[in-house]
């Protein structure tokens, strides 16, 4: 009897965009309303059209950035909260209506922080909603200003229990809004 060699041997015909043989299943973006945060959530659209992943679009509320601290109890719980809970509903459900007109399969998660870092928030959202991978916006701040500002993003590179995919605008870029090519207003 004749012998195969192994580079004979027909293999099953996997398509580039076939979830079950993809690398990226969900892909969790954290938005915040910033352009980095746009031009992250363009190239995990891109990653997503060609993985067949689905986009988990997360936004975290640092109610500490949206009070002053001599509102009345009342008013923080009946106009405060009420405000800037629908402000960030309302950013995922934008980037959401525009993915989903694209064709792409998403999810959205609106969390508070309570006084936790932003970063272990992301984190953590990443092993709850089964991400297997984040990208996210970054300034790309160096020197001073990073030392004195401190990086959400570094931190989630750190911290984050799968591979993180940092997105940093281009300097030439900066001036820019958005993306090109991205429809729909900046944020």
């Amino acid at each position: 009897p004749a012998m195969r060699s192994a580079c004979s041997v027909p293999r099953p015909l996997t398509l580039p965009n076939s979830r079950e043989n993809s690398m990226y299943s969900r892909l969790l973006v954290p938005l915040d309303g910033s352009a980095t945060a746009e031009l992250a959530l363009h190239h995990a659209a891109a990653l997503a059209r060609l993985s067949g992943a689905t986009l988990v679009l997360l936004h975290v509320i640092e109610e500490m950035k949206h009070c002053n601290g001599f509102e009345r109890p009342q008013v923080y719980v009946e106009q405060v909260r009420p405000g800037f809970l629908a402000a960030g509903q309302a950013l995922l459900d934008a980037a959401a209506a525009r993915l989903r007109g694209q064709g792409l399969t998403v999810e959205t998660l609106l969390i508070e922080s309570k006084g936790e870092r932003v970063s272990a928030l992301v984190a953590q959202q990443a092993l709850s909603a089964r991400c297997d991978l984040v990208v996210l916006g970054t300034h790309g701040r160096r020197g001073v200003d990073r030392l004195l500002l401190g990086s959400d993003a570094e931190q989630v590179a750190r911290i984050a229990p799968v591979p993180v995919m940092l997105v940093r605008q281009p300097p030439s870029a900066a001036t820019t809004s958005q993306p090109p090519g991205w429809g729909g207003t900046a944020a």
